[in-house]
């Protein structure tokens, strides 16, 4: 099976779907020694392969590819009508009069198909998976052309089931990660267990490489993990670095006093995943369907708008519980205070 790449600094740059991951920014973390992710999600395959192209042409550095796993978990169509009737009369503040209901004719496999061909035709380094297990048919191919294949977990069950499939190492992200919790069902509730309790537990369960993730902003909580894991995964850390691909908006509430906790909530995607709380959270996260990504298409066109006029209060806003310790700049200087 392929091994991790060996890096000089245990520094991953994690992959965030929507624009913050960025080839800039993979090259940039992998210039200190470290290494990244590129976040396929949301991205066709051509896009994704672009990126890939670009990141060789900052880089030689070996680097990787994050994939969304489709599911076909069964969605309650009722509930997404009820959720798209919770939402009109805020899209009508935003001009939109309509908002479409996703269809079960043409469901959304996030160009699954043909991401993986690309990644077997023209290998990376590494391809981690979030949001399910692909087969050990998938997980072999993209071993046989050279890739070290990581899944995302939750919990010990997940990790286990990760290993019997034939999985190369583990990414461990515990619940204090910013955006989506990576669980293998739209319908699983995550896990409470603190990623400090999580990761020793999933250690001591499988025999795997682990990278830890989740609430990692400082050099102690960092230092803690490396003692169960071969390197940490850091996102909403890299979240006001010059090289991501952050929106201003999210720039802006990341710094903004006004935000003083985040929350894990259905309400912007259909998926557990962590934000800044806002008015949005208020208003919809008690209705919010359990159902992805219907619930990311129905509120697509409202979170756009909010985005366009600069309203941080009807976005979402990825971050993790660490995020007040966050600071902006470039990479290098971010990681010097981290990893001194």
């Amino acid at each position: 099976m392929p091994n991790l790449p060996t890096l000089a600094l245990p520094i991953i740059a994690a992959p965030m779907a929507g624009g913050p991951s960025t080839p800039e920014l993979v090259a940039a973390v992998a210039a200190i020694g470290g290494s990244g992710f590129l976040a396929a999600g949301y991205r066709t395959a051509g896009q994704m392969h672009d990126q890939i192209k670009s990141t060789r042409a900052l880089t030689d550095a070996p680097f990787g590819v994050n994939l969304f796993v489709p599911n076909d978990d069964p969605v309650d169509d009722s509930a997404i009508g009820d959720y798209r009737q919770a939402l009109a009369a805020t899209a009508a503040e935003y001009g939109l009069t309509d908002l479409a209901l996703p269809t079960a004719d043409s469901p959304d496999t996030d160009d699954w198909d043909a991401k993986i061909a690309v990644l077997q035709s023209d290998p990376v380094p590494m391809v981690s998976f979030t949001f399910g297990l692909p087969g050990a048919d998938v997980v072999r191919s993209l071993q046989t052309v050279g890739s070290c294949v990581i899944a995302t977990v939750t919990s010990v069950d997940e990790a286990e089931a990760a290993r019997s499939v034939g999985y190369d190492a583990l990414v461990v992200q515990g619940p204090e990660a910013g955006g989506h919790r990576g669980t293998h069902s739209t319908l699983t509730e995550p896990g409470a267990l603190a990623l400090t309790e999580l990761l020793p537990a999933v250690a001591q369960a499988v025999d795997l490489p682990l990278i830890a993730a989740g609430g990692l902003t400082d050099h102690a909580a960092i230092t803690a993990a490396l003692e169960h894991a071969v390197a940490v995964q850091l996102g909403t850390t890299f979240l006001l670095a010059d090289e991501a691909g952050t929106s201003a908006t999210h720039r802006r509430a990341l710094q903004d006093p006004a935000f003083t906790t985040t929350t894990v909530t259905r309400s912007f995607t259909g998926r557990p995943a962590r934000s800044l709380h806002n008015k949005f959270i208020d208003r919809f996260g008690a209705c919010a369907p359990a159902a992805y990504p219907a619930v990311h298409h129905l509120t697509g066109p409202l979170r756009r708008a909010a985005a366009e006029a600069g309203d941080a209060q009807f976005v979402h806003l990825w971050a993790g519980t660490g995020w007040r310790d966050i600071r902006s700049g470039k990479v290098a200087t971010i990681v010097a205070d981290l990893w001194p």
